[in-house]
């Protein structure tokens, strides 16, 4: 089967769930978004939430991702940077116990982590401290990073360093991997638009965005215009919708997929594991329609759950629902 490699900020998600919007309020924290934040600043929140219960989880956006890839059977390997500290080693853990390579680097900062806050409207803010996740850098790159692999998934979250995506999706590309690019926050999109723009029309075959997200890449007013505007650039654009599923579109081939009956509780992850079960089709061979039917499995059965990975009972399921969606 295809190998698929995957680069992102390596981060320990630590997840509350919270009544209301007060508290983010408090913070300043801007709703639906990923704020960065400084270590005292993580330190600050994390005394402010003491009481509150936390669950822990490896996260990051790609590492969600490649984790979802693994447990569908897809050989995996991830390449980020942790901290010598007790993050690092669950980390590193984490990601080995779900199958994947760990390529990991070691910096001198702590491992990021990203506090998560879901309201009761299932929405998801992060104030996420980088930590050694930024230490990695374009040296760290080399071309056997990328020798036995097909793909290359890389988050929107990187383009905090411009230097290291540039260099991470030329590699990839000289490799002759298939370049696969999940867009960060709007507000990361915005701030960063025009180097985005140049990197998915330089080296990305496949665009994943969210409704926001797509329309701050193309400046267009609906996602319908944007992914219109998103397709020329690369040889798959895909638009998630949330409830209202997704589209996608290669050339002239345009579908609507349509999500599934869930139970939301919490967002989180929920566009990681799609690009997840949408790549899992395409390594299969599967049509484009089958390939977002996949996506809307595995994302409508993490919104059933606190935090971006799956228990056994979800992945019973989606193993399941598999054979009736590709037959």
């Amino acid at each position: 089967m295809k190998k698929v490699l995957g680069l992102g900020n390596a981060l320990v998600d630590i997840l509350v769930r919270i009544d209301d919007d007060a508290l983010l309020r408090s913070l300043e924290l801007p709703k639906s978004c990923m704020t960065l934040v400084r270590q005292e600043q993580v330190n600050a929140i994390l005394g402010k939430i003491a009481h509150l219960e936390k669950q822990e989880a490896c996260g990051g956006s790609a590492a969600n991702t490649i984790s979802g890839l693994a447990r569908l059977g897809v050989p995996t390997g991830y390449i980020g940077k942790i901290g010598s500290d007790r993050y690092g080693d669950f980390f590193a853990a984490e990601m080995r116990r779900h199958g994947t390579d760990a390529l990991l680097f070691h910096g001198s900062s702590q491992t990021g982590r990203a506090l998560g806050f879901i309201t009761p409207d299932s929405e998801r803010t992060f104030a996420t401290f980088l930590g050694a996740a930024v230490e990695l850098e374009a040296a760290d790159l080399s071309p056997e990073l990328f020798r036995g692999y097909d793909y290359f998934h890389i988050e929107g979250y990187m383009v905090q360093n411009q230097e290291l995506v540039a260099a991470a999706l030329r590699l990839a590309k000289e490799a002759g991997l298939e370049v696969s690019l999940d867009l960060a926050s709007h507000n990361i999109v915005r701030e960063n638009l025009a180097f985005l723009q140049e990197m998915v029309g330089r080296y990305v075959d496949i665009v994943f965005a969210n409704e926001d997200e797509s329309m701050a890449f193309s400046g267009k007013g609906t996602p319908a215009d944007a992914l219109v505007c998103i397709s020329p650039s690369c040889r798959i654009a895909v638009v998630k919708l949330g409830k209202n599923g997704s589209l996608v579109k290669r050339e002239s081939e345009e579908h609507r997929v349509d999500c599934i009956p869930a139970r939301a509780i919490d967002t989180t992850g929920a566009g990681d594991l799609y690009a997840a079960g949408f790549l899992y089709g395409l390594i299969r061979g599967h049509a484009l329609p089958v390939c977002g039917r996949i996506g809307s499995l595995l994302s409508g059965k993490v919104v059933e759950v606190v935090g971006a990975k799956l228990d056994e009972a979800h992945w019973s399921e989606i193993e399941a629902a598999l054979p009736g969606m590709v037959s």
